[in-house]
C-alpha cells in the first residue's frame, strides 16, 4: 500500500475527531431537548428528541447487520451475537465501533503490524453510518432550530451550540465519507488532499445550507409544506428502487435503505448505483435551486409583513449566493479536480472491468454496492 491508502496515525487522530463531534452533536441535542422541557416547549423537545432517535435506530440497526454479515463466514459465537444485541439496542453501537477501531489502530500502529485493510474497512463502515446519521437527524434538526429561532424568536447559547456542532458534523461526515469510500475501493482512485478537499466540502456545504434555509422558510409559510418534502423523498426512494440497488443483504433492510437514500436526496445528489450520472445530477440540482429561490419569493408573495423582519434580506442574499457558490464549485471539483478513472495499476493486477464510467472488481462488496459521490 502506498502512504495515501495506509491507516495512518493521521487517521487515527481523525478518528477521535469524529468521535467528539457524535458526542457532541448527540449530547447537545440532548441537553436541549430537557431544556425544552423545562422551559414549557414540549412540542420543541419531542420533535428534538425525535430526531435523535430515528437517527440512532437506523444506524444501530445498519451497525448491527454488517457486524452480523462480516461475521458469517467466521465460527459463530454466540456470547458475541448477544454482546452486539445488546449494545445495539442500548443505542451504543456505534460508539463501540469507534472505541474498537481507535483501540484496534493504536495496536496496529504501534507494532507496525499489516492489518491495513481491516482498518480502512472499519473506518469506512463508520463512515458510512455518520453520514446515514447526518442526513438522518443532524440535517433535519438544523431546520428545526433554525424554524424556531426564525418563527418564534427563541434563541439561547445552547440552540446556538448544539446548530454549530449539527453544522460541523455535516462538513466533517460529508468528506470524511468520500474520502474512506475511494480509499477503501482499490480500483479508484483516491481523493486527494487539500484543494480538492476543500472545493468539494465547498461544493457541498454551499449546496445543502440554501436548501436547509429554503425548507425552512417553506415550513414558516405552512406546516403543511411538509407534504411537498414527503413527496420528494417519496421520488428519491422510488428512484431507489426503480435502480434496484442490492446493498443489504435482507429484503426489509434493502427497503430502509431505499427509504434513507430518499431522505438523503431531498438535500443533496447521490449517485445511487455508481453509474454515469451527468444528466441526472444536472436535472438534480436545476430543480433544486428552483425550489430553493421558490421558497422567499412565495414567503414574500403570501406573507408579506416577513420582508420587514430582520432575516428576510439577508437570507435571500445568502441563498441566492451560496446556490451560485455551490454550483460553481461542483463545475470546478468535477471539471477539473476530481480524481477521474481508475486506479491503473490496481487494474493491471486485480483485472477489474470498466462499466458505465465505474469499475467494479470481480468479487462484489457491500462497499461496491454504497452510494457514490
Amino acid at each position: 500500500m502506498s502512504s495515501e491508502e495506509k491507516f495512518s496515525w493521521l487517521r487515527w487522530l481523525c478518528t477521535i475527531f469524529g468521535l467528539l463531534f457524535y458526542l457532541g452533536d448527540t449530547g447537545s441535542d440532548f441537553m436541549l431537548s430537557v431544556q425544552y422541557f423545562r422551559s414549557g416547549h414540549i412540542s420543541w423537545a419531542i420533535l428534538t428528541l425525535v430526531f435523535v432517535l430515528v437517527g440512532s435506530v437506523c444506524i444501530q440497526a445498519f451497525s448491527y447487520a454488517w457486524f452480523k454479515d462480516d461475521k458469517n463466514n467466521a465460527e459463530d459465537d454466540k456470547g458475541l451475537s448477544t454482546y452486539l444485541i445488546g449494545i445495539h439496542v442500548l443505542q451504543i453501537g456505534i460508539f463501540a465501533r469507534y472505541l474498537h477501531l481507535l483501540k484496534k489502530s493504536f495496536k496496529v500502529l504501534r507494532s507496525k503490524q499489516e492489518e491495513q485493510e481491516e482498518l480502512i474497512g472499519l473506518a469506512t463502515d463508520l463512515s458510512m453510518l455518520r453520514m446515514f446519521e447526518t442526513f438522518l437527524e443532524s440535517i433535519p434538526q438544523l431546520i428545526l432550530q433554525v424554524y424556531i429561532i426564525l418563527e418564534h424568536n427563541h434563541r439561547s447559547n445552547l440552540q446556538y451550540i448544539s446548530m454549530a456542532l449539527s453544522f460541523l458534523t455535516i462538513a466533517w461526515a460529508t468528506v470524511d465519507y468520500r474520502r474512506c469510500l475511494r480509499q477503501s475501493l482499490s480500483h479508484l482512485k483516491k481523493m486527494p488532499s487539500g484543494i480538492p478537499t476543500v472545493v468539494y466540502l465547498s461544493y457541498k456545504i454551499f449546496t445543502i445550507t440554501p436548501r436547509i434555509l429554503s425548507l425552512t422558510l417553506f415550513i414558516m409559510l405552512t406546516t403543511f409544506s411538509t407534504v411537498p418534502m414527503a413527496c420528494i423523498w417519496l421520488l428519491g426512494t422510488v428512484w431507489a428502487f426503480v435502480e434496484e440497488t442490492s446493498f443489504c443483504t435482507s429484503r426489509a433492510l434493502e427497503h430502509l435503505y431505499r427509504a434513507v437514500v430518499g431522505v438523503i436526496l431531498i438535500f443533496t445528489f447521490f449517485n445511487i448505483k455508481g453509474e454515469n450520472t451527468r444528466v441526472h445530477m444536472t436535472l438534480y440540482y436545476i430543480i433544486n435551486v428552483c425550489q430553493n429561490l421558490a421558497a422567499p419569493i412565495l414567503l414574500f408573495l403570501l406573507k408579506p409583513e416577513s420582508e420587514r423582519t430582520d432575516y428576510f434580506l439577508p437570507i435571500l442574499f445568502f441563498i441566492l449566493v451560496s446556490n451560485l457558490m455551490g454550483l460553481g464549485f461542483l463545475g470546478l471539483y468535477y471539471s477539473l479536480l476530481h480524481p477521474r478513472g481508475p486506479d491503473r495499476e490496481k487494474i493491471d493486477v486485480d483485472g477489474v472491468d470498466e462499466i458505465d464510467g465505474m469499475k467494479h472488481e470481480p468479487k462484489t462488496t457491500r462497499l461496491q454496492r454504497f452510494l457514490q459521490m
